[in-house]
């Protein structure tokens, strides 16, 4: 089973929450887990009546602390491409 955490244990959630409201400020975080397995943060977001779950590298966020713009770049990427895809998006 995958550990919950709290915003304060994932490195860099103010940064990936601000790339959300860029994305689509109806976006809430609800969840996040951590995923020893993978070192990866599992980001489930809620909007409206519909849940996605995101999965975002541990090494990533650890990288965005000095705000490297290409590590947002690629953040920005992956948030994009995942929100945006029909199939990410399940009802609840």
């Amino acid at each position: 089973m995958d550990r919950q955490v709290t915003k304060n244990e994932v490195p860099s959630y103010e940064i990936v929450e601000e790339k959300i409201r860029e994305i689509d400020g109806s976006i809430i975080v609800l969840r996040i887990f951590y995923i020893f397995m993978h070192i990866a943060y599992k980001f489930q977001f809620i909007k409206n009546d519909k849940l996605c779950t995101v999965e975002i590298p541990r090494k990533l966020l650890e990288g965005l602390k000095g705000r490297n713009p290409l590590l947002e770049e690629k953040l920005t990427e992956l948030l994009d491409s995942s929100l945006q895809h029909a199939d990410c998006w399940v009802k609840v």
